[in-house]
């Protein structure tokens, strides 16, 4: 049964990918492509497609109970985007899933993500009244940038959201985001987030540049997730009651980026604090990457290093490529390769515990990723 539902992953993937590249030609006949025809001979096309591919391995060991767990999972998004006019467009996008193991298991599995089925990804509307000035309305990633110390980058909420950007000099800028979303986790979650984001970006795309980034995330109407079991390791009110803390959470990230050579090198550091927890309210991030494996025969390395409290973060919405979500600490070294300018390999290992534990839990994924 594994080995069907393996070649079922490997299929999907590569019917997804073969029917993107079977409709590039026609759609570069028609014109939907850019670059698809010549711009002295034929206007602009206003279509654009975009779409990314990931095929994993994953491996865990040292759980409670001797329990590992060793499984496939792929997943697939093709997206359009129609740009009506030069300040507003459209977009939206699909996406299907499938592992060797099964739903039922995504709660134990920490996932914050179904292992089989299809929805819609993406679907947003853009306006950009002026330069430094856009309006996102619809469910589209997460305007914001963060790291997976706070959110999971692959979670797509639905809202609105204004990014104001003021130039500071020729390459220096501040950015304001400010938004409001339901966060649409698993089993039709209410959570509702309110978002803010001060950035400055020193020197950007520069080849050494800098940036500071100050964020607020307020999470509130938490009891269908609670009900749901996707509290995880964050503290509960006796008799399996609503949580014990509420997450407001103020995020600092101190991000550097330089080469060495032809190498891109970036440094980051994130802090977190939840003020609306009495106590286990820290955490800290570390990652140093050295390379880029989205550069077509790039080398990459990285490492991260983090320890979170137990209520320092809403446990349901952060990066759920490490095994715990908080109530623990640990490191994630990886090597990723550049196969050409959309393929991409990546290993990584996670060796972590969590606080109350004897023992470490080890993890080992191996990711197969395209992106269009």
């Amino acid at each position: 049964m594994r080995v069907i539902r393996l070649a079922s992953i490997f299929q999907a993937g590569l019917l997804l990918a073969g029917a993107v590249m079977a409709a590039a030609p026609a759609m570069a006949q028609d014109g939907i492509l850019d670059g698809a025809a010549d711009a002295d001979a034929a206007p602009v096309s206003r279509w654009s497609w975009f779409g990314d591919l990931l095929v994993r391995y994953d491996h865990v060991q040292g759980l409670s109970n001797d329990r590992t767990v060793s499984r496939w999972r792929g997943r697939g998004r093709v997206g359009a985007e129609f740009a009506a006019m030069p300040e507003l467009s459209f977009g939206a996008a699909i996406e299907l899933a499938q592992g060797s193991d099964h739903n039922a298991d995504n709660r134990i599995n920490n996932d914050n993500e179904r292992s089989d089925g299809g929805n819609l990804d993406q679907f947003w509307l853009r306006w950009q009244p002026a330069e430094q000035t856009r309006v996102l309305l619809g469910k589209a990633p997460l305007p914001l940038e963060l790291s997976p110390l706070t959110w999971d980058a692959d979670l797509r909420p639905a809202g609105v959201s204004l990014d104001q950007s003021f130039a500071l000099g020729d390459y220096s800028r501040l950015q304001l985001v400010v938004g409001g979303f339901a966060a649409q986790h698993l089993y039709d979650d209410d959570t509702r987030l309110a978002a803010a984001q001060l950035a400055w970006r020193w020197r950007e795309g520069a080849p050494t540049n800098a940036a500071v980034l100050l964020s607020y995330l307020d999470f509130s109407d938490l009891d269908q997730l609670t009900r749901q079991g996707l509290t995880r390791t964050n503290r509960r009110r006796p008799a399996n009651g609503p949580l014990l803390s509420d997450y407001r959470l103020v995020d600092l990230q101190l991000v550097g980026r330089s080469a060495i050579g032809d190498w891109p090198l970036e440094a980051r550091l994130d802090l977190v604090r939840n003020l609306g927890a009495d106590d286990q309210r820290d955490g800290a991030r570390f990652s140093l990457v050295l390379g880029s494996r989205l550069r077509p025969g790039g080398w990459e390395f990285g490492y991260s290093n983090q320890r979170i409290q137990r209520d320092a973060v809403l446990a349901a919405f952060n990066e759920d490529d490490w095994w715990f979500h908080s109530f623990t600490h640990g490191f994630m070294p990886w090597i990723g390769y550049g196969l050409d300018e959309r393929w991409n390999l990546r290993l990584a290992a996670f060796r972590e515990q969590r606080d109350g534990l004897p023992r470490h839990t080890d993890r080992v994924l191996i990711d197969l990723a395209a992106r269009w």
